[in-house]
C-alpha cells in the first residue's frame, strides 16, 4: 500500500484521532528542529518554512509529480488559505529551508516515534543494524561535480551517485542515523561518523564489508557498552587465546601500522569472540564484542546476525515501495539533493504506524493511489 493511500484511510476511518498529517508529526517537533538549527520564520511570509517541511514530505510520497502539483496535491496554503502555486516561489523558499532542519527534524522524530513504541531489547541492548546504499541524482554538471560518477571498463556511469549510509533498530525498522557523501567515499569512514549519535547499552550488527578493526574498536570504546557483531572476514588471521566452549572462544587479532595510523587510539591487539555453527553444511563464523559468555550465551548470539537482513528490507521498502522503483532523485542541485532527509523522514513516518495501517488496509483495501493527503491548515501556518 502506498504511504498515500494509508493515510488517506486514516482520514477516512478514524477523523477524532487523525485528521491531518499534523497529527502525525507533530508541529512541537518541527519547531524544535528549526530552534535546533537557528532557521529563522519570518511570519509574514505568505509560504511559511513550516510548509516546506511538508512539501519534502510531499516529494517522497509524489516523487513523480512536479512541484506545483504537490502543493495541490497536498493542500499547502498560503496564510491567507489560498493554494500557492507559484513554482518559483516553491523552489525559492525550498531552497530557504536548506538540509539541517530537515536532517534535526529526521532525528528527533526517529527518537520521538521510538521512545512512544518502546521497542524490546536484546538481552538489554538495542539492536541496531548498518548498511550502505546508492543514491542515482540527475545527470547535470553540478552534481557529477559534487557527487561524481562510479567507473567501469566502458568508462563512467549516465549518472552521479550519491553514498549512503544508514543505521536502524532492527526491532522496529526505524531508520534512527544516517550519513551521505560523494560516490567512493569509503562506507566505513561514513559509518565512523555515525557513533557520535549511537546510544550506550547496544549491540550493532554489520555486514562483512564493513570488516575494519579501525572501525570496530572506535565504535567499542566511544561510549558505555557499545558492541559489534559481524561474519568474520575470508582469510583473516586471529590466535586463539582459549575456548569459551564448543566452537565459540575467544581470539587476539592483529592490526596492521597502516590501521594504527588512521585510527587513533588502535592498539596492535584487539580481543574478540568467535563463534563457529554450521548451517546448511556450510561453517559460519561470527564475529563479536561481546565476550561474557554468561550474560550472552553462545545459542542466542549465532541466531542473532540473521536481523542484519532487516535493514535490506528497508531498503527496499524505500526504494520500491516509498519511491516507486525510480531511481534517480528530482533534484539537479547538489543542495537540493538533500532531499534525501525527507525520503528518510517518511520512511520513517509509515513505518512507525505499520501497524495501524495493515490492520486498515485488512479492513478497507484501496485497489487504486487515490489517496489524497490534507496535511497543511491556516492553523498550522
Amino acid at each position: 500500500m502506498h504511504l498515500s493511500q494509508a493515510l488517506g484511510i486514516i482520514n477516512i476511518t478514524a477523523p477524532e484521532q487523525v485528521q491531518t498529517l499534523a497529527d502525525l508529526l507533530p508541529p512541537d517537533l518541527i519547531q524544535q528542529a528549526f530552534s535546533l538549527t537557528d532557521t529563522v520564520t519570518l511570519r509574514k511570509r505568505k509560504l511559511p518554512l513550516e510548509s516546506m517541511v511538508w512539501l519534502v514530505i510531499g516529494m517522497a510520497i509524489y516523487n513523480n509529480r512536479p512541484l506545483s502539483q504537490i502543493v495541490n496535491l497536498m493542500d499547502i496554503v498560503d496564510r491567507t488559505g489560498r493554494p500557492f502555486t507559484a513554482p518559483s516561489s516553491v523552489i525559492q523558499r525550498r531552497k530557504t529551508l536548506g538540509e539541517d532542519p530537515i536532517k534535526t527534524l529526521f532525528k528527533l522524530t526517529a527518537d520521538y516515534w521510538h521512545q512512544e513504541a518502546r521497542h524490546p531489547l536484546w538481552h538489554g541492548l538495542k539492536l541496531l543494524g548498518i548498511d550502505g546504499v546508492v543514491w542515482r541524482t540527475p545527470d547535470t554538471p553540478e552534481n557529477e561535480a559534487a557527487f561524481g560518477k562510479s567507473r567501469t571498463q566502458h568508462g563512467d556511469t549516465a549518472y552521479p551517485q550519491v553514498q549512503m549510509v544508514c543505521q536502524m533498530e532492527l526491532s522496529s525498522h526505524l531508520l534512527v542515523a544516517s550519513e551521505f557523501d560523494r560516490y567512493g567515499t569509503n562506507e566505513m569512514h561514513l559509518a565512523a561518523r555515525l557513533t557520535k549519535g549511537t546510544p550506550d547499552n547496544s549491540i550493532t550488527l554489520f555486514d562483512k564489508g564493513f570488516y575494519s578493526l579501525g572501525l570496530l574498536h572506535h565504535w567499542q570504546n566511544s561510549g558505555e557498552n557499545r558492541h559489534w557483531l559481524l561474519p568474520l572476514k575470508k582469510n583473516t588471521q586471529y590466535e586463539e587465546i582459549r575456548k569459551l566452549g564448543r566452537q565459540d572462544r575467544l581470539v587476539k587479532l592483529k592490526t596492521s601500522p597502516q590501521s594504527r595510523k588512521q585510527w587513533d587510539g588502535l592498539p596492535e591487539e584487539v580481543i574478540a569472540r568467535l563463534i563457529v555453527r554450521t548451517i546448511k553444511g556450510k561453517e559460519r563464523e561470527v564475529l563479536t564484542s561481546l565476550t561474557d559468555t554468561m550474560r550472552y550465551p553462545a545459542a542466542d548470539m549465532s541466531e542473532l546476525y540473521q536481523h542484519r537482513w532487516e535493514i535490506e528490507l528497508g531498503y527496499r521498502e524505500v526504494k520500491q515501495e516509498l519511491l516507486g522503483n525510480r531511481w534517480t532523485l528530482r533534484s539537479k542541485l547538489p543542495e537540493m539533493v538533500k532531499e534525501l532527509w525527507g525520503v528518510l523522514l517518511t520512511y520513517n513516518l509509515e513505518r512507525s504506524y505499520s501497524r495501524e495501517l495493515k490492520s486498515l488496509k485488512r479492513k478497507y483495501p484501496i485497489k487504486n493511489n487515490a489517496g489524497h493527503l490534507k496535511c497543511i491548515s491556516r492553523d498550522l501556518i
